[in-house]
């Protein structure tokens, strides 16, 4: 068949993964049905090689016929295609049926392949970076060296698509797609805990819950949850966290407060008031993190006003480090307000640190509010921060995160170690 006589596309024809309808996207459709049509194929897709999986990004014809997994990872080990790369199969099935080899695999049975013909794209690098394929339900005997050179030719145009910074930004974001989905599924998140202690005695009146994941997926936390918000599973992983952290409450010591981090969008959700609020009682605290940007304070207010009105108390992290924490603080009226780790870093050696502290210190008491230090790394921040009037702080120097040491009391011949007990005056983090 001539490509000059390929009718044209039909739109009902493609389906798409996670490309979308831009220019790159439109342009990979119409050369898989431009390649689907001269070889008369049920179905040509286009895949990418990621981390063991073979992930389609696109496919035209009969996909849903030939159940093609359109948008999602599949074993690797487990398809024709990496037999074609690693030179174990011809790039031409003809009768899969019969084939010594592709008969026996699960994939013939699953995706009904009768035939098969396969080239792979190649990535800026030049190493296979995913493959385009021709598959029917039927055999074809007509599959030969010239349908290869075809599929080579249509494979090196796909390449420059494929290839462009939109695409493997859209690639990257499948890829992250997948990895959150699978720690969602998986509730694969270990929390540790970071004890907020007095500046005078070291005593701990708070924990911070901290999320942490597998290094060999996610680097850092932080990565994390760039990659789930990315994906636009930011608060599925939030409140995942925030579930993991509170199914410790019981282990939680004695008279000690627990500190859970939600974003402003987190927390308008009715599945983050519910979980809260199913724990009130229970000394938590939320602090509002800098994950997302607050567009609308009043109704963040009245998402809290429940929350609060049930004994939890609310926290604002970075305070000093811009504007916009400052902003939080004068909207929301937290109980507690975090100094910003910018700020603690060398505050025993600098005049302006330790001015803009002590200012906030004199705020923090005419608004009500306890003041927490962040980041505090050597002895001097610790007794400089002290001097200045902050009552608490968190950081290495005073404990790293770690698991909770279990319940306890409070000593009984030191009432002023347990929160709620102290002289009159004294304020604990938690707002009380």
């Amino acid at each position: 068949m001539s490509l000059l006589s390929v009718p044209p596309m039909p739109a009902s024809a493609n389906a798409l993964g996670p490309a979308g309808p831009d220019h790159d996207s439109r342009a990979v459709e119409r050369l898989l049905w431009l390649v689907r049509s001269h070889l008369d194929a049920e179905v040509a897709w286009v895949s990418a090689f990621a981390d063991g999986q073979q992930i389609i990004h696109a496919a035209s014809g009969e996909v849903a016929a030939m159940n093609i997994p359109v948008g999602e990872g599949t074993d690797l080990q487990g398809s024709y295609c990496t037999r074609v790369v690693a030179g174990t199969l011809p790039p031409i099935i003809a009768d899969a049926r019969r084939h010594p080899v592709t008969r026996d695999l699960p994939v013939t049975r699953d995706l009904r392949i009768g035939s098969y013909i396969g080239v792979p794209w190649h990535g800026p690098g030049g190493a296979e970076a995913g493959m385009l394929c021709c598959v029917s339900r039927n055999p074809d005997p007509s599959l030969d060296g010239e349908a290869v050179r075809f599929m080579t030719l249509i494979a090196e145009l796909i390449s420059d698509h494929m290839g462009s910074p939109l695409a493997q930004q859209r690639q990257a974001v499948h890829h992250a797609t997948q990895t959150v989905r699978t720690v969602l599924d998986q509730r694969a998140i270990q929390m540790v805990f970071q004890p907020v202690v007095k500046l005078a005695d070291g005593v701990t009146v708070a924990y911070e819950a901290l999320a942490r994941f597998n290094p060999d997926i996610f680097a850092s936390p932080d990565r994390a949850f760039a990659a789930a918000t990315q994906s636009g599973l930011g608060t599925d992983l939030e409140l995942l966290a925030v579930q993991r952290a509170l199914e410790r409450l019981p282990d939680l010591p004695d008279e000690t407060w627990l500190c859970v981090n939600l974003s402003a969008d987190a927390l308008l959700t009715a599945a983050a008031s519910d979980i809260l609020l199913a724990h009130a009682g229970n000394h938590l605290v939320i602090e509002v993190t800098e994950h997302t940007q607050i567009d609308d304070y009043a109704r963040l207010r009245h998402a809290l006003k429940d929350l609060r009105s049930a004994g939890l108390k609310l926290s604002i992290d970075d305070a000093g480090a811009g504007f916009a924490s400052l902003n939080h603080i004068l909207q929301l009226r937290p109980d507690i307000i975090k100094l910003d780790i910018s700020l603690v870093r060398d505050i025993d050696t600098d005049p302006a640190r330790a001015a803009l502290a002590r200012s906030l210190v004199g705020f923090a008491a005419d608004t009500g509010a306890d003041l927490i230090a962040e980041g505090i790394e050597t002895a001097a921040e610790r007794s400089r921060l002290a001097e200045l009037g902050l009552g608490y702080g968190q950081g290495f120097h005073l404990a790293r995160p770690a698991d909770l040491p279990g319940p306890r009391s409070a000593p009984a011949d030191r009432p002023e170690a347990a929160p709620g007990r102290r002289p009159k005056g004294q304020r604990r983090p938690d707002g009380a």
